[in-house]
């Protein structure tokens, strides 16, 4: 280990058994082994060492891994948050998150999928989305969601003992088996869609004309004869909140009631209040705890609950920037008061890029990196991410290795000894980077990174190369875009004959050995059910939008 920073203890520390490997190891992506023939030797020695530091934090906690607090932010791009100098470049402050940053590690190439959907499921799973048919993001009543195969972050770590809570957006299905409280989490309190139901396309909305052509109040409907063509944002289920394997219920929505801006704030409140007490009931127990807070909010549309522009940057989503900056300093304060902040690891990153359809009202735009949401460029998959875990991560570091966001998965489960319930029987495309958080600059386990818009692939990384491939599929790479991402952040500049000449088969065959990989492990496709299947109120409204949605798509077999 380069560094120690635990305090010494008298205690004898043996390997712990979670070191052991088991005799059947870890499904890899083929560029994986790649890179275990060359540094299997090195990894093994530093795991050893790794197992010794964890098992010491466990003798110092009596005998627990630490908690876990993953804060996700939707839609907030490279740079929006964790530096005061950003902060001034943007015209706004972070200072609860700046401070999370200085007293933790920055991860400066924190990749992720595109957009929301497919970000959330490679966290919970390990797994890139296009391998379990969770490429895309939808917004309407879609009766498809995470299978209930999967195995989440959230089973491999109650298995081991974790209490596990979801507060907040979750957005990965509307089906029963793909809910948080049916995927690991004894108890999720969280919306059946996303934002664009609850902030962009409901009444309030429609009058701000944040959507157009939606409801009678903002066009003419004499010439509408299709009035199922609309989907009714006030019909479609809110918010539901339930236990662990049992039916949720929904809540803040009575029959016959309009959704609006006001009740999508109350909304965002009510979970910022439930992630606290959340907080206090599971830090009052003695097991460690795994709490997942992904908030709504800055994602906002009607400027109906902003009453005035407190920033020189005067966006809409930067006011909500700012307030959930807030929140998450006050739930920082509240570890302090419960004294879990030196045995609780925080992580607080953002999903993928702006939404660039809403800028500059928003208040974002791209900076450093091009693009945004839905998009393969950098600006569409870099995100800011910073993780503290006192004592053990070094303060105020920087690493400038390549993660992803599924990496979180392995690693997290490797830190809180789950290792052993990941499953064996397909593809997990997350690296244990454990060592990068304990040594730093330098010792990540990943050099790569494939990126897919929904199942194309549409980029490949390596090192700081990056190899673009228009149309998803590429023979010969020789003058294919190439981009020197240190010289080039931007992607403007492509070096194509002076990479492609040398490096160019060398991609192809990349792409070639994870076609092959994908061939043995074929992608499968997402749980299928009847949406909305599992809610004890369901309103009267709703069990009609799912009848209407029933028929449409059961047109084609009439």
């Amino acid at each position: 280990m380069k560094k120690l920073i635990l305090p010494a203890t008298a205690l004898a520390v043996s390997v712990s058994a979670s070191a052991q490997a088991q005799d059947v190891p870890i499904v890899r992506d083929a560029e994986y082994y790649i890179l275990e023939e060359q540094h299997g030797e090195r990894w093994a020695t530093e795991d050893t060492e790794i197992d010794a530091v964890i098992a010491e934090f466990k003798a110092l906690n009596d005998g627990n891994p630490p908690n876990i607090l993953y804060i996700l932010l939707d839609d907030v791009g490279f740079g929006d948050m964790g530096s005061p100098t950003m902060n001034a470049v943007r015209g706004y402050k972070t200072p609860a998150v700046n401070q999370i940053a200085a007293e933790g590690m920055r991860l400066a190439r924190m990749y992720t999928e595109p957009s929301c959907t497919p970000t959330r499921v490679a966290f919970m799973t390990g797994r890139h989305p296009v391998r379990n048919g969770m490429a895309n993001t939808a917004v309407d009543i879609s009766g498809f969601g995470l299978a209930d195969k999967e195995v989440t972050l959230a089973e491999v770590l109650s298995d081991v003992g974790y209490n596990t809570v979801h507060i907040g957006k979750w957005h990965l299905g509307d089906i029963r088996e793909a809910w948080p409280n049916w995927q690991g989490f004894d108890y999720a309190a969280f919306p059946i869609h996303q934002q664009g139901q609850l902030t962009i396309y409901h009444d309030d909305g429609a009058d701000e004309e944040v959507a157009i052509s939606l409801y009678e109040n903002n066009y003419d409907s004499k010439y509408t004869l299709d009035n199922w063509f609309r989907s009714d944002a006030s019909a479609m289920v809110t918010g539901v909140e339930g236990v662990r394997n049992e039916n949720v219920r929904e809540v803040n929505m009575e029959p016959g009631e309009r959704w609006t801006e006001e009740k999508y704030h109350q909304m965002n409140v009510d979970y910022q209040e439930q992630a606290m007490e959340q907080l206090r009931m599971l830090s009052a127990k003695d097991e460690p705890f795994f709490l997942n807070y992904w908030p709504l909010y800055p994602i906002v549309g009607p400027r109906t609950t902003t009453d005035e522009y407190t920033t020189p940057n005067g966006g809409t989503y930067v006011e909500k920037m700012k307030l959930v900056d807030e929140w998450i300093g006050d739930l920082m304060a509240e570890m302090d008061t419960l004294g879990i902040t030196d045995n609780t690891i925080v992580i607080v990153m953002g999903d993928n890029g702006h939404a660039t359809k809403f800028s500059p009202q928003s208040g974002f735009t791209p900076m450093l990196y091009r693009g945004g949401k839905g998009a393969t460029s950098e600006g569409g998959v870099r995100v800011d991410a910073f993780v503290r875990w006192p004592g053990v991560i070094e303060e105020d570091t920087v690493v400038n290795d390549i993660t992803h966001v599924v990496d979180l998965f392995t690693t997290l489960a490797r830190i809180g000894g789950a290792t052993d319930g990941i499953p064996r029987d397909r593809v997990i495309d997350g690296i244990d980077q454990t060592s990068l958080l304990l040594n730093g600059d330098t010792y990540g386990r990943r050099d790569y990174v494939f990126l897919y818009a929904i199942n194309s692939l549409e980029a490949v990384v390596k090192e700081h190369i990056k190899l673009a491939i228009p149309g998803g599929s590429i023979e010969n790479a020789i003058l294919a875009d190439f981009y020197h991402l240190f010289r080039d952040p931007q992607e403007k500049y492509p070096v194509s004959t002076e990479i492609g000449a040398w490096g160019g088969a060398k991609f192809v065959r990349m792409i070639e050995r994870h076609i092959k990989r994908k061939a043995q492990y074929p992608d499968e496709a997402p749980g299928l059910g009847r949406p909305y299947e599992g809610i004890d109120n369901l309103r009267p409204e709703s069990v009609e939008a799912v009848e209407e949605y029933l028929f449409m798509v059961g047109t084609p077999q009439k």
